[in-house]
């Protein structure tokens, strides 16, 4: 009996430093750092998918998506793809009924003009469409749908919860959706490795995450040279970010995602975008300065 609890004892240790290898404690310091005085709460979530070593700050606590939403709806439509439900080619026709505001072109499409599914989640995802977002959402069953998919990835802080019964009055705290720094990283990890769906899916979705127009945060930090997927979300008083780079020591995935922001100006000085860009380039210095 004794032989056996020394073995549990030293198994304890072994496992726990394996654990706590996997922190990079000078990165986290660096960053820390940076975040100490933000107006706001702030989760992080870095991780090398070379030397596994990662960062966490507030990275399994929950934050509205706002519209990093959009890429558990690329998991969903992709999910009916894949059944033949729907194909990337199908033909749909805009009705200026379907008109929402905030970011995005379909909203200044002609009554009755005619687009496919490609058209839309490409839309969705490069210009953040809401318009097209909505739709597709739809086209995927809504969160009913959706957020087993979640689940079923072992995300389970991540979830549509816009039109979604049952979730009313967390939508009233979070939004259209919900996550934390780890899932929404992790996501995009699973998409990379092929995991979503199906290998060839993953791959697509991929390809779709590429072309990004808002920019001007993370990834304006990180050299053009190098390919990235990304999503931002915005909303009054959370900004957040996710990005995976094709770094040239290893590939790096991170997300950065905030709430309860005092500073909620529309500008491209607002504080939590700012400190977004300083902790972007603190990871690509770390690893590749």
């Amino acid at each position: 009996m004794k032989k056996l609890i020394a073995f549990c004892c030293l198994l304890f240790v072994i496992i726990g430093n394996s654990q706590a290898q996997k922190i990079d404690k000078k990165l986290t310091a660096k960053i820390q750092q940076e975040i100490n005085g933000f107006r706001g709460d702030i989760g992080i979530y870095v991780k090398n998918l070379k030397s596994k070593k990662e960062v966490r700050i507030s990275a399994d606590s929950i934050f509205p998506t706002a519209s990093i939403v959009k890429v558990p709806l690329l998991v969903g439509i992709f999910q009916k793809i894949d059944a033949n439900e729907v194909q990337l080619e199908q033909k749909f026709i805009y009705s200026d009924k379907r008109t929402y505001g905030g970011s995005g072109l379909m909203q200044f499409y002609k009554d009755s003009a005619q687009t496919d599914l490609s058209t839309m989640i490409s839309l969705m995802l490069t210009y953040s469409d809401n318009v097209t977002s909505i739709w597709i959402q739809e086209l995927a069953g809504g969160g009913q749908t959706i957020n087993p998919l979640m689940d079923n990835l072992g995300l389970k802080n991540t979830k549509v919860n816009s039109r979604t019964a049952g979730r009313e009055d967390i939508w009233k705290k979070y939004g259209w959706g919900q996550t934390t720094p780890y899932e929404i990283a992790h996501l995009f990890e699973l998409i990379r490795e092929g995991k979503v769906i199906s290998e060839k899916q993953s791959d697509k979705m991929y390809r779709f995450l590429k072309n990004q127009f808002y920019n001007e945060r993370s990834l304006s930090q990180i050299p053009a040279i190098y390919a990235t997927i990304s999503k931002t979300g915005s909303v009054n008083d959370a900004r957040g970010e996710v990005v995976l780079v094709n770094a040239p020591h290893g590939d790096i995935v991170f997300s950065i995602l905030t709430k309860n922001n005092k500073d909620q100006s529309w500008t491209k000085d607002n504080e939590a975008e700012n400190l977004t860009r300083r902790i972007a380039k603190i990871i690509w210095d770390h690893f590749e300065g």
